[in-house]
C-alpha cells in the first residue's frame, strides 16, 4: 500500500546511501534487509525516479539520488532533535500546563501550591482558570481540572485527592456577644451566613448515632462565594458552614471556633480530572501527585 509520509523511507535511503550496502543499512536500522529495499522502492514510486543503481555486486547512487542525498542533508538530526523535545515532555517537567480549578479551593490552597510547584520545576509554566465553570478540558484544552462532584466522560480519568470536612463555625467574638449553640435547631436563633449555591437549598443537614437531621435556616447573609462567607464569619457577622480546606487554618489559629462537633454535617470530595491517555505528560503526573498532598494537608 503505497503511504503518503514524504518521510517514509529516507532513513532507508540515506542508510544505504552512506554505506552503499543494503545488508549494512539493514543493520544499522535494526530492520531486514527486504525490509529496507521495500521501503526505498515505495520511496522511488512516489518520486518517480530510481535513486539507486542495484547490481549483484554493487550499490550506486543516480544523478537524482545523489541530488536527493544532498538535500536531504541534515534532516535526519533536525528528526531526532524533534523527537528528543517531544519525548522531553514525557520524561521531564517541561512546558506549559493548563489548570482549572474552583475560586475557593484556588485562592486558599492551589496558588500556594502553583508557586512552591514552579520553584521546584522551573521548565514549567502554569496558566490557572479560577471558576465553578464546568469547563470541557479536551475541547479547551486543559491538562487537568480540579472538582467537587463530577460527571466525566469516559475519556478523562478521574482521581479523587481528598475528601474535606464541612464546618460549622464562627468567630469568638461572635459567640461572646450572641453564645453557642448546643443543639443543631438552636440555629434559628443565630445569624446564619449561607453559601447560596449549596444543591440543596436553604438547609444545613446533620447527622449523629444514625439520627439525620435536615435544619431549615433563614440567611441573615447569603452569597456564591465561600470566601467571602469565610470573611464574614471572621468579621463577626454569624456562625457559616464551609469546608475544611478554608477554615482549617483559621481554626488552628483560633480565628474561628467549630460547632456542635459531636454531630457530622458531612464533606465534599475534591477529584482531579485529565485527558485519558498511556501516555500522560509527566508535567501533569508530577503536578497531579503535589496537589494531592497539599490538599490533604488542608482537609
Amino acid at each position: 500500500m503505497r503511504t503518503l509520509d514524504p518521510l517514509d523511507g529516507i532513513a532507508a535511503f540515506l542508510a544505504v546511501a552512506d554505506t552503499l550496502n543494503f545488508t549494512q543499512a539493514a543493520d544499522e536500522l535494526g530492520m531486514s534487509r527486504a525490509t529496507v529495499g521495500a521501503q526505498i522502492r515505495q520511496l522511488e514510486d512516489r518520486l518517480g525516479i530510481r535513486l539507486l543503481h542495484r547490481s549483484t555486486r554493487k550499490v550506486t547512487l543516480t544523478e537524482a539520488g545523489s541530488a536527493y542525498r544532498e538535500a536531504l542533508s541534515g534532516v535526519l538530526p533536525q528528526i531526532r532533535e524533534a523527537e528528543r523535545a517531544a519525548t522531553a515532555f514525557h520524561e521531564e517537567a517541561v512546558g506549559r500546563l493548563k489548570i482549572s480549578a474552583p475560586p475557593d479551593l484556588g485562592r486558599m490552597v492551589v496558588v500556594q501550591a502553583v508557586n512552591e510547584f514552579i520553584q521546584r520545576n522551573p521548565a514549567v509554566a502554569i496558566e490557572l482558570d479560577l471558576s465553578h465553570r464546568a469547563v470541557n478540558v479536551i475541547d479547551e484544552g486543559y491538562d487537568l481540572a480540579i472538582r467537587g462532584r463530577l460527571t466525566v466522560e469516559d475519556t478523562l480519568i478521574t482521581r479523587q485527592l481528598t475528601t474535606s470536612r464541612i464546618v460549622i463555625c464562627a468567630s469568638p467574638d461572635y459567640l461572646s456577644r450572641h453564645g453557642t449553640p448546643k443543639e443543631p435547631y438552636d440555629l434559628a436563633g443565630y445569624a446564619c451566613l449561607h453559601f447560596a449555591e449549596l444543591r440543596w437549598g436553604r438547609i444545613w443537614p446533620f447527622s449523629r448515632n444514625g439520627e439525620d437531621l435536615r435544619v431549615p435556616i433563614r440567611p441573615a447573609f447569603e452569597v456564591n462565594d465561600a470566601l467571602s462567607l469565610r470573611d464574614a464569619a471572621l468579621l463577626g457577622a454569624g456562625i457559616t458552614l464551609l469546608p475544611s480546606y478554608i477554615v482549617s487554618e483559621d481554626l488552628a489559629q483560633g480565628r474561628l471556633v467549630a460547632l456542635l462537633t459531636d454531630w457530622d454535617t458531612g464533606s465534599v470530595p475534591i477529584h482531579v480530572v485529565y485527558p485519558a491517555n498511556r501516555h500522560i505528560a509527566i508535567k501533569v503526573r508530577r503536578f497531579v501527585d503535589f496537589i494531592a498532598e497539599k490538599i490533604r494537608a488542608f482537609s
